[in-house]
């Protein structure tokens, strides 16, 4: 694949409309691979609409369940029942109801601590990958979800931390987050995260205004400096574009 380009930047009217861009972008890159299936999602509030477009109609019926894998970028290290949980929000909302379930590949929270869970999750990706290095010519994703937080980050990699010099292991520890909440988390690193045909943002509503203004202003915080070997994609509603950005569209 060609090595990482620059964010192709996406602007749509409003979060209903970025959330039904976002099915689209989701539905292409399922209907460009006949084979198995494998689609990283992300936490945080930006994926919610368009989780709940996914288990619903038109689109619940065109995904075909059966080849697709789903993932999660990253976890915080809560119980399953706890609304902070990640993927608990993407099984509440759309997966449950609709995905084989040893489909559904979540990061383990109940183990003794971040570094275990972050290799356990190594271990379920390379199993499922079949090998323990990423050939850069064999994506482990077709598609990657991802946002960016109030400070760059994005997963749980956050600005000025080590995790996110780390080249070497798939999946990482981190004891203390950033910002709130304040939990232990586990997160893909950045190779593994940029072993995608597409990496697919979502950033909407005013309150991302600031951080996509210094985003866009090429700072060099996680979330510009998650990239795929493919194809980069920032989906962006109006509230979020930042008045210096825009113009006749």
């Amino acid at each position: 694949m060609a090595q990482a380009g620059q964010p192709r930047l996406i602007v749509e009217a409003d979060a209903e409309a970025l959330a039904r861009a976002a099915a689209e972008r989701v539905m292409a890159r399922i209907a460009a691979n006949p084979g198995r299936i494998a689609i990283c999602l992300t936490g945080g509030s930006s994926p919610k609409k368009l989780y709940q477009l996914l288990g619903s109609e038109p689109w619940r019926g065109q995904i075909p369940w059966q080849r697709v894998h789903w993932f999660i970028g990253d976890e915080r290290l809560v119980p399953e029942s706890d609304p902070l949980n990640n993927m608990a929000i993407a099984r509440a909302t759309f997966l449950d109801s609709n995905a084989p379930a040893g489909h559904v590949h979540p990061i383990p929270t109940t183990l003794e601590s971040p570094d275990q869970s972050a290799a356990a999750y190594a271990h379920e990706l390379q199993s499922f990958y079949g090998a323990e290095v990423l050939d850069p010519a064999r994506p482990l994703f077709d598609l990657v979800l991802m946002g960016a937080g109030p400070d760059g980050h994005t997963a749980s990699l956050f600005p000025g931390f080590p995790e996110i010099e780390e080249t070497e292991r798939w999946v990482v520890g981190v004891p203390k987050a950033n910002v709130a909440p304040f939990v232990p988390r586990v997160s893909l690193t950045l190779p593994v995260l940029a072993s995608c045909y597409e990496m697919l943002f979502e950033i909407a509503g005013h309150d991302k205004q600031a951080i996509l203004t210094r985003l866009l202003n090429g700072e060099t915080l996680p979330a510009l400096r998650a990239r795929s070997h493919g194809e980069t994609t920032w989906l962006v509603d109006q509230a979020a574009l930042p008045e210096e950005f825009r113009g006749p569209r």
